[in-house]
């Protein structure tokens, strides 16, 4: 086995060697700032203009629609909190296995006093048209749905999703954090209004995302200051981390084809190898999720004890929700897609990427057996 396996890619992916390559002159020879009005800024500017182009095109949008951004968390908080209004009474819905980033930005808007109702899932953590319908109302003002789960890889059925909820006079959001770079996009088939990427998700840098706003959504600035990202989000624009998020989801979306078959083949040597062992576990999640998800809840197991027994093995991976790794309890995804107790305390994610090989995959699911048959 090689020193170290990096399975945890939905936390974070490696910075694409392109990437960084592409990034390294605006560090260093081309530093201007692209809002001045002098020669040295026009290389800044013509590279972020070209940046927001490619962007746009990898997900069916027009550049003018793409606001660059901190990351997903800042996408997610601008897409919901941008639209409130003082005493609005209005209704902003999400689902209950949404990340951090939504719930908590959520429970703000209700610690403020306005109104927030949640859509249950299946067990297999999908948002149902069903559900939807079922809570939707005309006082609704904005639906937000992430588009694949980060903890399961569930994908969700968002165009059914958007389709209801603009019959009822809504808007639509989604935190596409897990899906951008991963599975195919189009904004105007999918019907959103709004949508949230993070980069270094997608073999980008980290610090730097972008939220889609369709062209016509009337929504705040995030931030006061400057004329950047037309008016709406004031600061000096960070020219390199742009310029290698362009090149990152340009390169995994030409590559993207190739990346899930390659996935999918180490998925199965994961599971192959896995269930000779005739361990009790949970497969969690949808069948249509995304290629390298693996979430399994394993009966009578700790996931803590089993993520610290695998890093001392040189293997990386998570347990719970990897952005609230500080807290041990059962994650909100596990328990909203009611997993059993005896399974759930058990519940690890494993996150292939374009990266892993199938040796890494044999050499994950066999340490996995070594421990719990130890």
């Amino acid at each position: 086995m090689k020193q170290h396996i990096y399975a945890d890619n939905a936390a974070t992916t490696k910075l694409d060697n392109d990437a960084l390559t592409a990034m390294l002159p605006w560090l260093q020879d081309e530093y201007g700032n692209a809002s001045q009005p002098y020669a040295f800024a026009r290389k800044p500017k013509k590279a972020l203009a070209h940046a927001r182009n490619i962007i746009a095109t990898c997900i069916g949008a027009e550049p003018d629609e793409i606001y660059f951004t901190s990351g997903g968390t800042e996408s997610d908080n601008w897409a919901i909190k941008g639209l409130v209004e003082p005493n609005d009474k209005q209704v902003t819905i999400t689902s209950e296995i949404e990340h951090h980033a939504i719930l908590n930005t959520c429970n703000t808007l209700k610690d403020f006093g306005y109104q927030v109702a949640y859509i249950p899932v299946n067990n297999q953590g999908i948002v149902s048209s069903k559900a939807l319908s079922d809570i939707i109302t005309e006082n609704t003002k904005l639906v937000s749905v992430m588009m694949v789960n980060n903890e399961i890889g569930t994908i969700e059925p968002i165009k059914e999703l958007a389709a209801i909820t603009h019959a009822h006079g809504a808007l639509f959001h989604t935190d596409a954090v897990q899906a951008v770079g991963h599975i195919p996009i189009d904004v105007n088939d999918f019907g959103v209004d709004m949508l949230s990427a993070s980069a270094h998700k997608f073999n980008g840098p980290k610090g730097i995302g972008f939220l889609y706003i369709k062209k016509g959504i009337q929504i705040h600035s995030f931030a006061d200051g400057g004329a950047q990202e037309f008016r709406m989000r004031a600061g000096t624009e960070n020219i390199a981390s742009i310029v290698g998020m362009a090149v990152a989801l340009q390169k995994n979306c030409d590559e993207m084809a190739e990346t899930q078959k390659k996935l999918r083949v180490l998925e199965q040597k994961f599971f192959e190898i896995f269930k000779e062992s005739k361990i009790g576990f949970i497969r969690n999640g949808s069948e249509n999720h995304v290629p390298g998800n693996i979430n399994i809840s394993i009966r009578n197991a700790n996931g803590e004890m089993l993520l610290h027994r695998l890093d001392l093995m040189g293997i990386s991976i998570s347990t719970g929700s990897a952005c609230d790794s500080v807290n041990t309890k059962i994650s909100h995804v596990i328990k909203a897609i009611g997993v059993p107790p005896e399974y759930a305390e058990g519940t690890i994610r494993i996150s292939f990427g374009k990266e892993n090989t199938v040796e890494d995959s044999a050499a994950v699911a066999k340490a996995l057996v070594k421990i719990l048959e130890g």
